[in-house]
């Protein structure tokens, strides 16, 4: 079984946990993130199902897409970029901590990184004593992976 494969199996139980269902047209836009090392919008989600199945999806059907695999853990939203990028720990067995993105401002590369519960507790109490209440403690880091770095040097 691929790796891809393996991760779509585990993305389908994950599913029928919950009691949701992952069907064929989110197996495949949940494929296409996990084959891509780069955030995708939309947009590009729907160039790759167009290139790859020869089928045509409205940018709605792909949002409601997007939308299902985010609640159900399997996506996440990187929002400054309105791009999304497939959960690096779908077939993971334990407890994760708080996901954050490091992202190639040169290549667009991503990679989730957790940090600690405590340090994003930390966080939402200065936030606090700042007078703000934290929506999300989700961050997205603008970096230059080593590739780049090199290339740059």
């Amino acid at each position: 079984m691929t790796n891809i494969a393996h991760v779509l199996a585990h993305a389908e139980a994950s599913c029928r946990a919950t009691g949701a269902r992952l069907t064929e047209k989110r197996k495949r836009i949940l494929s296409g993130l996990l084959q891509s090392e780069k955030a995708q919008s939309a947009y590009e989600l729907i160039n790759y199902m167009h290139k790859e199945f020869g089928e045509s999806l409205p940018p709605t059907t792909v949002y409601r897409i997007l939308d299902f695999l985010a609640e159900e853990n399997l996506v996440h939203k990187l929002h400054l970029a309105n791009k999304y990028v497939a959960c690096s720990h779908i077939s993971c067995n334990h407890a994760h901590e708080v996901p954050q993105f490091l992202i190639c401002d040169e290549c667009s590369n991503v990679k989730e990184i957790g940090i600690k519960k405590a340090l994003i507790n930390t966080l939402k109490v200065n936030v606090e004593k700042s007078g703000y209440i934290l929506k999300s403690p989700q961050l997205e880091l603008h970096c230059l992976c080593q590739d780049c770095a090199k290339t740059a040097a």
